[in-house]
């Protein structure tokens, strides 16, 4: 994006932006018909994307890389540069999700099982009504029915597509097939329906502003979760460690 300060963590380039100014240079892309690529990083795809090229060309792709997570903007700050604040994708999710409403906006919602995804739709039906909704699908589906969606998606003509499916599948995806289904605003949202149909408590905003959603998130699924933070986090750190002395060697 033109004008925007882009920084960079440990090779993996993040937008210096706020939620207003991001939602802004949203809301003026889909105006225009633009399209508009849109991710967010936490410690766990850093880490994934130093080791995975797929996923990190995925992530380098994108128009706009905000920072999802307090630990990408307290990683920023330990590596000398600047981020103003979080921009969170479940924020940013229902901040547009109230733009689509204010401003007419069909909206496509891609991911989680079908009960979840079905959820998502009732709520916002119900918030807003149905005409911001251009369609929805589960995401549960083989390699072989990619396509098929991604022409569904274009045959809905929506103008927002949020994608709740894991990493790396949902960013390969959408980098994979946003040239067939056209969508002026494409975004992945990874757990965010999970959040929004009431399955997973979001954790209290002081847990959020000290960089702990991660924990809650583990003692609410920790079978699941709970190796998946532990291992990404300490390899997080530890990448920060090592390219903090590069910087002070570089001084």
């Amino acid at each position: 994006m033109k004008n925007v300060k882009r920084i960079q963590i440990c090779n993996v380039p993040v937008d210096s932006l706020t939620m207003e100014q991001t939602v802004r240079l949203i809301d003026q892309s889909i105006e225009k018909k633009e399209h508009l690529h849109h991710v967010v990083v936490n410690a766990a795809k850093l880490v994934n994307a130093q080791k995975d090229p797929e996923l990190r060309a995925s992530i380098v792709d994108c128009d706009i890389i905000n920072a999802d997570g307090q630990s990408i903007v307290w990683a920023a700050r330990f590596l000398k540069q600047h981020l103003p604040e979080r921009v969170a994708g479940i924020d940013l999710m229902e901040n547009l999700v109230a733009l689509g409403a204010k401003k007419g906006y069909k909206i496509f919602f891609l991911g989680a099982k079908e009960d979840i995804v079905a959820k998502v739709v009732q709520k916002y039906t119900k918030a807003y009504g149905g005409h911001i909704i251009a369609g929805y699908r589960n995401g549960y589906f083989g390699k072989e029915e990619e396509e098929g969606i991604a022409h569904q998606i274009k045959d809905s003509q929506a103008d927002i597509l949020f994608v709740a499916i894991s990493s790396p599948k949902k960013e390969i995806f959408l980098n994979k097939y946003k040239d067939i289904m056209q969508v002026p605003f494409i975004m992945g949202v990874g757990g965010s329906f999970d959040v929004v149909s009431g399955k997973i408590k979001r954790a209290p905003l002081w847990m959020q502003n000290i960089g702990l959603e991660w924990f809650y998130r583990t003692m609410q699924e920790p079978g699941r979760m709970w190796k998946r933070y532990l291992t990404t986090n300490l390899a997080f750190v530890k990448m920060l460690y090592k390219e903090r002395m590069k910087l002070n060697r570089q001084a």
